[in-house]
């Protein structure tokens, strides 16, 4: 009890994200099998080659403001005028950045023949890019008000699981789902963007050009950063899509799915904790490194069973969930299966760790060198193995960005 009364926020938080986390699953359990089996490999993969394309822009009007936005936001929190400045100041930051994502994006559908054959496609899923820019999640994160988060996401995602079986009917209703897809993040903008001005009284501030410039520099590390781990999670699939087709897509894209399921387990707590970290680290390096070493463990034990038990099952797993269309994305699910437990790791070792002690230079370089890594090894496996050749180059980066991680941490003896 007494426990629970000191990390009271903690726990909230961590509850907020944990439903928010379960409905994460149950929407996709309920959808996923039905999606896959009704569009078919090759249109759910050309689904998740076009969003793919578009989480470049995505990742770019994000600016690394997920992170470093939170640490802002929950370091000034109690100063009402920093507050409404800082939340103002990064949202210009991330309009700027939204219009020039628009310039790079236009020229690329049009005149680049692998785009401008499905245009449309691309066009509609695009619009995923202007809800993003609009959901504050970094806002809600850094004041530890995870729950807005997770009521506005289960609110629009309800509507959008009874939408997928109203008109997704068969493979031709692949445009569909992408507007489906697109309506619910512009949607979860809209209101998280609304909650934040009404509910926080963040009134209007006209940021200056040095304040804007400030958040450009401040935030540039941990851009970079999000830039090379795109590098070895989201370029999988691009890269796969550019050597091979849309069907091939669609197997690995299955098998990812389920591992992003499962890394869900461990993501929300990392997500809850950041902001607390930070705090932790400001108070005291012995604080912070204590509550780590204790979460640490969870990890490690919760992190062993899950992934040996999906391992064991990933046949089961990929049939029960994709279909026997899918039986190829078993092989790839064995691999990418390791992938959750040492996301979490380096969770710990990098965000919550070197960010939080000032080591941002190191932490880029490490997943900037893993980014390179598995591109050159994507590039020179995918069009021999395919799919595999992917999982297998993915996998091998995030071994290496953990491994690194922990070693520079236990140089600098912090944990």
């Amino acid at each position: 009890m007494r426990l629970l009364k000191e990390n009271k926020v903690l726990f909230l938080n961590f509850s907020s994200l944990s439903v928010l986390q379960i409905s994460n699953y149950l929407f996709p359990l309920i959808t996923f099998p039905y999606l896959v089996r009704v569009l078919g490999p090759e249109k759910y993969g050309l689904v998740n080659f076009a969003a793919a394309f578009v989480t470049y822009f995505s990742m770019l009007t994000d600016y690394g403001f997920n992170i470093s936005g939170t640490q802002i936001i929950s370091l000034v929190r109690d100063n009402q005028r920093k507050l409404k400045k800082n939340f103002w100041t990064i949202f210009f930051v991330k309009a700027i950045l939204f219009t020039l994502s628009i310039f790079i994006f236009l020229p690329l559908v049009f005149f680049i023949g692998k785009f401008s054959s499905e245009s449309l496609f691309y066009f509609v899923s695009f619009l995923m890019v202007f809800g993003t820019v609009l959901f504050p999640q970094w806002f809600f994160q850094g004041m530890e008000k995870m729950h807005y988060i997770t009521l506005v996401n289960i609110g629009v995602k309800s509507l959008w699981v009874v939408s997928v079986f109203i008109f997704i009917r068969h493979p031709d209703d692949a445009l569909k789902l992408v507007l489906l897809n697109s309506v619910s993040f512009i949607l979860i903008g809209l209101l998280g963007f609304t909650l934040v001005i009404v509910n926080f009284g963040i009134g209007f501030y006209l940021p200056k050009i040095s304040e804007i410039k400030e958040q450009f520099i401040k935030g540039w590390y941990v851009f970079l950063s999000t830039v090379s781990i795109s590098l070895y999670t989201n370029s999988n699939i691009f890269i796969l899509g550019l050597f091979t087709n849309n069907e091939v897509v669609g197997y690995f894209a299955g098998a990812d799915k389920i591992r992003i399921a499962i890394q869900g387990i461990f993501g929300n707590a990392g997500q809850s904790i950041f902001p607390h970290v930070s705090r932790l680290f400001k108070e005291s390096l012995e604080k912070a490194t204590g509550f780590l070493r204790q979460y640490l463990k969870i990890i490690i034990i919760s992190g062993g069973v899950v992934t040996v038990a999906s391992f064991l099952f990933a046949n089961e797993l990929t049939l029960l969930l994709l279909g026997q269309k899918y039986v190829a994305s078993i092989s790839i699910l064995e691999i990418l299966i390791f992938l959750p437990l040492l996301i979490a790791l380096s969770n710990i070792y990098g965000i919550q760790i070197m960010l939080n002690t000032g080591h941002k230079k190191e932490f880029t370089k490490i997943v900037f060198s893993a980014g390179v890594l598995n591109t050159v090894l994507a590039l020179v496996l995918v069009p021999y193995l395919q799919a595999i050749g992917s999982a297998i180059a993915v996998l091998t980066a995030e071994i290496f960005v953990t491994t690194a991680m922990w070693r520079f941490v236990k140089r600098k003896r912090i944990l």
